[in-house]
């Protein structure tokens, strides 16, 4: 089976009923997708799937088939100096010392992501909604909203015209 991740097409040997997070994990090496709980709960194997937070342990191939599927390998761009960009969620969550065991950090950046690109200002309420089915064994519920209010500070900045930014 042929599947769109992170933009370059790759061949799974999986059938269409094989997990996602299976395929990403042990045919492609993709280890950024963690397995928490195996059941959907957690969070901890959210990758984005057509933009949309997707919970890869419960999702059958067949469900992803011909759709665009970024992990948290994908999130990070290139420069044309060939230095890595990380993207405004990673940052913020590096920025505001979110990891803590490291284990759900993924799935809460892709959750993240997707969030806000539906929402590009939102509130702390609508965040706690947001993240609230992503789970940090950690308890860094506080620096995690921090870090999505500083992502979506710093992707609502990146979208201005030059001229309103200074």
């Amino acid at each position: 089976m042929n599947l769109r991740i992170n933009g370059t097409e790759r061949e799974v040997a999986g059938g269409s009923s094989a997990l996602l997070v299976y395929a990403l994990r042990d045919e492609l090496g993709m280890t950024g997708t963690k397995i928490g709980c195996a059941a959907g709960f957690c969070g901890s194997c959210t990758v984005l799937v057509d933009g949309v937070a997707t919970r890869a342990c419960i999702t059958p191939l067949a469900v992803v088939e011909g759709k665009e599927i970024t992990t948290i390998e994908g999130l990070t761009q290139q420069g044309a100096d060939g230095a890595v960009l990380l993207h405004p969620v990673q940052q913020a969550f590096i920025d505001a010392q979110v990891p803590q065991c490291g284990w759900c950090m993924s799935g809460q950046i892709l959750t993240a992501t997707a969030f806000l690109q539906t929402n590009p200002a939102p509130t702390e309420d609508e965040i706690v909604a947001a993240m609230g089915e992503n789970y940090c064994r950690c308890g860094c519920y506080y620096r995690i909203k921090q870090a999505v209010l500083a992502a979506a500070e710093q992707m609502n900045v990146a979208t201005l015209p030059t001229e309103v930014r200074a």
